[in-house]
Order: structure tokens, then C-alpha cells, then sequence
């Protein structure tokens, strides 16, 4: 049987980043491994991020999500069917930061991929230095992400202090009882750098499994999250900064902006959330911007892009 790892966490929490050290951790330990990139956007920029860690021992495939909820059910499926041929040892799923987590149980114990996958680990992602100021849509997704992972883990640990983390785990914990889950998470966290993790914490991360909770479903279908395409603007760097930052000042909606950006014939990825704002180099991209919220207009966030 092939297992199944899960990572969840919400939007810009650094389910990539962390995806690229764990899954180096496996292939070194000698597994042939497949990702998922389950994104809910229509063009998958996370792929892209991931892209140096493909080879013969890692498969990376991607699910875009510009279509109805049964279609993107049954698009990811069909994925998992084709992985579960290629003899992998195991498969990390990375969904969007919206993704029910009751959806990936629900397709995982489906015919015929019962007979092909079982579970690894469920592991949430959560950014140390958590918002204050969560919708109650956000919240529930939170909740319901951290109520079945087998272990949480802290993310941006130098960008906050302890009574930021103290104040996280907190959060954590009071999202879940406000979904009437009974668990509180304690031991099951690990709060240190990322650079620091050793090879005995990701052998406890890859065997951390998941939890099984009971909690009320709160989760709106109609739900309020959406992404907006900026596609081929000629911003360099510093534009793409700079517009980062007003939007992050003015729009609270706003979770999360990536993409690419070209200057002098080279990519430089964006990654930005309302604190941090990182831009790096990277070997392939395309010219795109994806702004990603809860209850944005398209017409305000569409007036960063204009181009005079």
C-alpha cells in the first residue's frame, strides 16, 4: 500500500516551503515519492515552485481548480488513480489553503483507490505568528486542519516573538472548541526553525499519522474565497513590491499574492502575506500574478495592475 501524506495549512501559512525539505528528507532516505499540487486557483504556480525537486525518484503532478466542485473531485481522483500505477512508496498531497480536509478522506476511500492507498500523515502548517483577525470561515478551516493532524507545525518561527507563538497555539486550540472538538493540541507541535529540523523530526513528522475528531461542520459551500489573474504585466521587482505593500495596507481581504515576475531576462518568484514579502530567483516561470482573499472586489484589487 502506498501512504498518503496530507499537508494542510491555510493560505501563505508555507505549505511549499516545507514540502521541498520533506520531501528531500524522503528521497534521500531512498523513497520514491509523487506530490499532488491540488491548488485552488486555475493555474498552478506552486508546481513551478517545486519544480528542481523532480527526477527519477519524485513525480510531481498538479490539479487546477477553475471548475465546479465535482469536476475538480473528479480531475483529482483521476490523479491519484495514475500515481497509484507507478510503484511510489508515497504520495504527498499539498491542497489549497481552502481545502476541506473531509474532502481528502472522503475521495482517499473511494474504488479503487482504497485498494491502492492508505493513510500516512495529516500535518498542518500554521504560521507562528497567527492573525488576530480571522473570518469565522477562516477560523473553521483552521480548526477542522489542525483537529485531524497528526502533528502541527510552526511556521516563520524568526518573524515572531513568544507571546506571538504563545498566542497561536492559543488560537488554535479555541478555533477548535468553538467547532466543539475536544482536542487541544500539546504535544503534538513542533515550534522551531525550519533550517534546524533534523532527520529524527521528519521520521516523526512521516509517522505522526492523523487523528480522527468529531466537530461540527461549519464550512459554507458558497463559499467567499477567490483568486484574481494578472497575466504578462512588465513589472519588475521593485513594482511588484510596491504594489504588494499597498494592497496588503489597504485591502484586508487580501491572504496571500504569488507568482513571477522577469527582469533582465530572468524569473524572480513572489510569495507575499501581509508581513513578509520575499522575492527569489527561480530557473522557469511565467508572467503572472495571482491575488488570493475572502470577500475582495475585482474591481479595487484590479486597479493595482493598471499599467499608465
Amino acid at each position: 500500500m502506498v501512504k498518503v501524506d496530507l499537508i494542510t495549512g491555510f493560505l501563505g501559512s508555507g505549505k511549499t516551503t516545507f514540502i521541498k525539505k520533506y520531501a528531500d528528507y524522503l528521497i534521500h532516505r531512498g523513497n520514491k515519492i509523487g506530490i499532488l499540487e491540488n491548488d485552488y486557483g486555475a493555474v498552478n504556480v506552486d508546481t513551478m515552485l517545486l519544480q528542481e525537486l523532480e527526477g527519477d525518484n519524485c513525480i510531481i503532478e498538479s490539479v487546477a481548480g477553475a471548475c465546479d466542485a465535482d469536476c475538480h473531485r473528479r480531475r483529482f481522483k483521476t490523479k491519484l488513480i495514475a500515481l497509484g500505477m507507478l510503484g511510489l512508496d508515497r504520495v504527498i498531497i499539498e491542497p489549497s489553503g481552502i481545502f476541506d480536509v473531509d474532502e481528502f478522506f472522503d475521495v482517499l476511500f473511494e474504488e479503487p483507490l482504497d485498494n491502492w492507498y492508505e493513510r500516512g500523515s495529516v500535518i498542518s502548517i500554521v504560521d507562528a505568528d497567527l492573525s488576530s483577525r480571522l473570518s469565522k470561515q477562516s477560523e473553521y478551516l483552521l480548526a477542522s486542519q489542525c483537529a485531524n493532524a497528526g502533528v502541527v507545525i510552526l511556521s516563520k518561527i524568526a518573524n515572531a516573538e513568544n507571546k506571538d507563538i504563545t498566542y497561536t497555539i492559543s488560537q488554535i486550540n479555541s478555533a477548535m472548541r468553538n467547532i466543539g472538538c475536544k482536542r487541544q493540541i500539546t504535544d503534538e507541535i513542533i515550534v522551531k526553525p525550519w533550517d534546524t529540523l533534523s532527520d529524527d523530526d521528519f521520521e516523526k513528522i512521516a509517522e505522526s499519522g492523523c487523528v480522527t475528531e468529531n466537530f461540527v461542520k461549519t464550512l459554507n459551500e458558497d463559499n467567499r474565497y477567490s483568486s484574481f489573474y494578472y497575466m504578462n504585466k512588465p513589472f519588475d521587482s521593485n513594482t511588484i513590491c510596491r504594489i504588494c505593500r499597498e494592497i496588503f495596507k489597504n485591502e484586508q481581504g487580501v491572504f496571500r499574492i504569488k507568482g513571477f515576475v522577469k527582469e533582465n531576462d530572468a524569473f524572480r518568484q513572489i510569495n507575499a502575506v501581509r508581513n513578509n514579502i520575499e522575492l527569489k530567483p527561480i530557473n522557469n516561470g511565467q508572467k503572472i500574478i495571482i491575488v488570493i482573499g475572502e470577500n475582495m472586489e475585482k474591481e479595487r484589487i484590479d486597479r493595482y495592475f493598471v499599467i499608465d
